[in-house]
């Protein structure tokens, strides 16, 4: 077993784990947030297009993307949910200064982290009350039959440690290999989160939605029981009422103009988020 000293003094810095200090990175040098995510502030008919271009994919990959929709079309309770993890992930990997090669893997692991739930029989996945120990045992395994999935496609390799790992927690007691820590790999734990959160904010057939204070009420508690890394989440929290709720509308609302608006409004948000925690980073 682990000793609890060994956890109480683990680094939690993002930076010590190869990340470039998040605002310094995006709003003094090169290539800004708003270039990365200008395909959503095109008109309506080009977004498609645009996104398509910046996160160009085969067409083995297309099948796989396809399967995941399927995934996720057998319960209409979770629309949007694989679109709006990812503009959520990738709206925290910039606000983290990631890479433009992390943002991608990112935007695939929104839509391909559930994907080895086509394995899992619907008694089980829609089942209203608890699950048993034996089926929990089958669900948990929609992790690894993700990966197994996915893990022959060199161009997927960054996405598949998200679909093997998304399910881990910070004290080790996730699934499938009880990693701790930093051992969760970085892009895991920051789909995580968002994963959470639009989990507990979608109706499902064993819970009501939670309402977004809720959600967030929840997720804390699971920061201080040591399942979360405090990190992702404290970041998480201060975009969470300007940028990833309109993310999540733009995901959701069926009219155009309305999606374009919630994307436009969030992007806006999140350079002032940018611009305000630069600002003592960045010289004058």
């Amino acid at each position: 077993m682990r000793r609890n000293s060994e956890k109480r003094v683990m680094n939690t810095d993002l930076r010590s784990q190869g990340v470039p200090p998040r605002r310094t990175t995006l709003a003094c040098n090169g290539e800004s947030w708003y270039r990365l995510l200008q395909p959503y502030l095109e008109p309506a008919d080009e977004v498609r297009n645009e996104v398509e271009r910046e996160f160009s994919m085969d067409e083995t990959e297309g099948i796989l993307f396809s399967l995941a929709m399927a995934v996720e079309q057998r319960d209409r309770e979770t629309a949007g949910h694989c679109e709006r993890l990812a503009l959520m992930a990738v709206a925290m990997g910039i606000a983290m200064g990631l890479t433009r090669a992390n943002l991608r893997a990112l935007y695939r692991g929104g839509y391909l982290h559930d994907v080895g739930k086509v394995g899992i029989p619907d008694s089980i996945l829609f089942k209203p009350g608890p699950l048993t120990a034996e089926e929990w045992v089958t669900m948990r395994s929609h992790t690894t039959r993700g990966e197994e999935i996915c893990r022959h496609m060199k161009s997927l390799a960054p996405v598949v440690p998200i679909i093997r790992h998304h399910h881990e927690r910070w004290d080790g007691t996730g699934y499938p290999d009880g990693l701790w820590g930093e051992q969760i790999p970085l892009l895991a734990r920051v789909l995580q989160v968002v994963d959470i959160y639009d989990a507990l904010t979608s109706a499902r057939p064993y819970k009501r939605a939670f309402t977004s204070e809720e959600a967030l009420t929840i997720i804390q508690q699971e920061v201080d029981r040591g399942w979360r890394d405090p990190q992702i989440v404290k970041l998480f929290f201060a975009l969470h009422k300007d940028v990833l709720t309109k993310i999540a509308q733009y995901a959701t609302v069926a009219a155009a103009d309305h999606h374009l608006e919630s994307m436009r409004e969030s992007l806006v948000n999140l350079q002032r988020y940018l611009s305000a925690e630069s600002s003592s980073l960045c010289p004058s």
